[in-house]
């Protein structure tokens, strides 16, 4: 049947359902959540220095031989005679105190600052997300019993918590992984809240309704449609927290229970040049700002996610 309107023109059902033309150099793009928060990313300054700057730590860490061609693990390196030496052609950064190439030192100990946040906050993210995602569903004893043991952790000063477990396990031989153990154990429950209060806020909207009534299962609905739609505020505190991380491994390995020589950190650096710094500060100076450059960055590219993730901020 025709569509007819009064003083209008006769419109058959085929020629109604053909789409209007779009303006010339205009496409189409989705409307959803993720792709309207990387549109406006891409046009935020912050998130490009964040990124630069974390793009140029992750090749460092990966690659610290394009950045310097000394080998800090090598003892045939260092020369005490040249302790505290200043910056030089040959040794940009200067030496330590126990004359080592403080530029290599500074570059190969971006690895294990950043192996240890990344690992940690997907650890955090998984342990955190899955028990939040859980209780947030099931509700009851099931939330209440959750709950409880996250106060617990709550009650848990951090770094204490974490200065307890490095101290006591010190000796086993675990290396960088007791750090991101203790730190783990006492992070994930931030996570566990966030994660929580975004299924029960998502769980009672129309399309969870709807799948119930399409017969979906518990294991379905949690992880088809609860976690996509609850998983952007984990996303904006996980790497929030990965600078957070960075700098607590720094704070452990500066009171001696987080990474062990031969290991290198900037934690571990800024130890070792404190004793001496009034004396020859360049050697604290260079880690301390490389450690706080790289906080910053993480921190600024969470500010920056979250801006663009949360529709109220836009």
């Amino acid at each position: 049947m025709s569509d007819i309107r009064p003083g209008g023109p006769v419109i058959a059902p085929e020629e109604a359902l053909v789409s209007q033309p779009q303006e010339p150099g205009k496409a189409s793009r989705s409307a959803s959540l993720w792709s309207d928060a990387w549109h406006d990313l891409r046009r935020k300054p912050i998130f490009i220095i964040s990124c630069v700057i974390i793009a140029v730590l992750v090749v460092m860490a990966l690659w610290p031989s394009l950045f310097s061609s000394v080998d800090p693990f090598n003892a045939r390196t260092c020369e005490l005679s040249t302790a505290r030496q200043l910056p030089s052609a040959g040794h940009p950064f200067g030496r330590d105190n126990l004359g080592c190439d403080m530029y290599a030192r500074t570059i190969y100990g971006a690895a294990n600052s950043l192996v240890i946040g990344i690992s940690t906050t997907i650890f955090t993210a998984i342990i955190g997300g899955l028990m939040g995602l859980i209780a947030g569903f099931f509700g009851g004893a099931t939330d209440s019993v959750a709950s409880r043991i996250t106060e617990i952790f709550f009650a848990i000063p951090s770094i204490l918590g974490a200065l307890l477990i490095g101290s006591t396990f010190r000796d086993s031989g675990l290396g960088i992984w007791l750090v991101v153990f203790a730190l783990t154990l006492l992070g994930w429950p931030m996570t566990f809240r966030i994660m929580r209060a975004a299924v029960i806020t998502a769980k009672s909207q129309d399309f969870v309704v709807a799948a119930r009534a399409l017969g979906a299962g518990p294991v379905r609905i949690m992880f088809r449609h609860l976690l996509p739609n609850a998983l952007a505020p984990v996303i904006v505190v996980a790497t929030i927290n990965l600078g957070g991380f960075i700098a607590a491994e720094a704070a452990l390995s500066y009171l001696g229970v987080g990474v062990q020589p031969p290991e290198i950190s900037w934690g571990l650096m800024i130890a070792d040049a404190q004793p001496r710094f009034l004396e020859a500060p360049l050697p604290l100076i260079f880690p301390a700002v490389f450690l706080s450059v790289t906080v910053l960055a993480f921190i600024m590219l969470g500010d920056a996610v979250r801006d663009a993730l949360d529709p109220k901020l836009r």
